[in-house]
């Protein structure tokens, strides 16, 4: 059964050595790109498409690209597509932002990843996204926040905001429990041109 909105539980999505969006910081990652159900949506860095996935049951009637360098990373988005019915994904194998020649304007695109890139792939991002499309870039370092914020904020017509989510969870310790803090990440969400 697809889910009727965003937020698939963590364990239930086939893992390996990749990164993966978690489950609380994908929702709002979601929620800020705004997705509607015949969006195109752009997924660069996709590790092991848990944000593709769940971009793909909200576009159930639009297409999603998850764009992944790694070969492990790609078969894993491949299972867990099929594992959840999002027949709308297309694998791009390679890296960012080389990989994004050929791909189609989107509504959607997230940035999860950029292997030193960032400038390119924050270039490219900005000729395939259509006015008023959204461009949600995550980061776990405040290097690439830095760098993020400069790019957008420099950039005409683009409308910026930024986030930092730390969620910590509760754990049993034996008998007891405990919070365990997860590394905060930042979102960074921009609308180009248009209302916000």
């Amino acid at each position: 059964m697809t889910p009727a909105v965003p937020g698939i539980p963590d364990q239930e999505f086939i893992r390996g050595d990749i990164p993966m969006t978690k489950q609380d910081v994908r929702i709002l990652a979601l929620v800020k790109a705004r997705i509607g159900p015949a969006a195109t949506v752009i997924d660069i860095g996709a590790g092991t498409g848990s944000i593709s996935v769940e971009a793909a049951l909200l576009a159930n009637r639009g297409r999603v690209f998850a764009v992944e360098k790694e070969a492990e990373g790609a078969a894993l988005i491949r299972a867990n597509a099929a594992k959840f019915g999002a027949a709308n994904i297309e694998i791009v194998a390679g890296a960012a932002p080389e990989a994004l020649a050929g791909l189609p304007s989107a509504d959607a695109i997230f940035v999860g990843g950029s292997g030193g890139h960032l400038a390119a792939i924050l270039a490219a991002a900005d000729r395939l996204l259509v006015p008023g499309g959204r461009l949600i870039v995550t980061a776990v370092t405040v290097e690439t926040l830095h760098q993020a914020l400069a790019d957008l904020e420099a950039r005409p017509g683009y409308r910026t905001e930024a986030a930092c989510v730390q969620v910590t969870r509760l754990h049993r310790a034996g008998g007891k429990h405990l919070f365990q803090a997860n590394n905060p990440v930042y979102i960074i969400a921009c609308t180009k041109g248009g209302p916000q």
